[in-house]
């Protein structure tokens, strides 16, 4: 089978000719697509009051990704909740600690960070145990973390400020792709909801990450190139191997 076209379901590339997807296409000639497969949509004011969480009960805050800032601080802006200078911040990287600077003046005897993952933000969050943690979250792929942080014995709540929806892809051909790539169970989701009659057939599917490959194959589907891996620590390496390897078979 020779894949000639791909759809990526993420927003297309601010600058497609730096995209790692523009040297792949340029290199084997394939057409690729980039669809935003969900979006995010606030929780408004009202119904965060209906799960009783008051913001100003709690002397820390996680944040793992930027959606969970913008939404923290929009839910404060909405409920009038003056957040105290005395909060701390533990954000799971440095970009996501210096994009506070949005909403907070950047001092780093409030502003904590690990390196890109949860299991090195949790080295840091475990010596400040003694902090009552809100962690500001999404209806969904949140639970791990919140069990983690149980088992760890850290006292939190966690806090839906934001949920994931499908978006609209009535104006896609799904059946005019030879590969679907997905990074989110949401995205797999989304799939279902456009097209809930969808059949597989000879598609390949490709996914990032463990929860999205589980997804995948929950929903029925056959998954044909998993990331990260050993050797391919990015969809488009990975890409690009499984491709290689087509071509060696004929």
């Amino acid at each position: 089978m020779k894949i000639k076209n791909v759809l990526v379901s993420q927003p297309r590339p601010a600058e497609v000719e730096k995209s790692p997807y523009y040297i792949l296409a340029k290199k084997y000639k394939v057409a690729i697509d980039f669809y935003k497969f969900i979006q995010i949509e606030g929780v408004k004011a009202v119904d965060f009051r209906k799960d009783r969480i008051p913001i100003l009960d709690h002397t820390a805050v996680i944040f793992t990704s930027r959606n969970a800032v913008d939404h923290f601080f929009r839910l404060s802006k909405e409920m009038r909740v003056e957040v105290p200078d005395s909060m701390k911040y533990f954000c799971v990287s440095e970009a996501i600690a210096f994009y506070l600077q949005k909403y907070v003046q950047y001092r780093k005897r409030k502003i904590f960070y690990g390196r890109q993952n949860f299991d090195q933000l949790l080295e840091i969050i475990t010596k400040h145990k003694t902090e009552n943690f809100l962690l500001p979250c999404s209806d969904v792929s949140e639970q791990d973390l919140s069990q983690i942080l149980k088992d760890n014995k850290i006292q939190h709540s966690k806090a839906i400020m934001y949920q994931t929806v499908a978006s609209d892809l009535s104006d896609i051909d799904i059946n005019n792709y030879d590969l679907l790539v997905f990074f989110s169970p949401s995205g797999v989701k989304s799939l279902f909801t456009n097209f809930p009659n969808y059949k597989q057939g000879e598609t390949l599917i490709g996914a990032f990450g463990p929860s999205t490959c589980k997804a995948v194959e929950e929903a029925g589907l056959k998954l044909s190139i998993e990331a990260p891996t050993k050797t391919a620590p990015s969809m488009t390496m990975a890409l690009e191997q499984y491709i290689e390897s087509l071509m060696k078979t004929k």
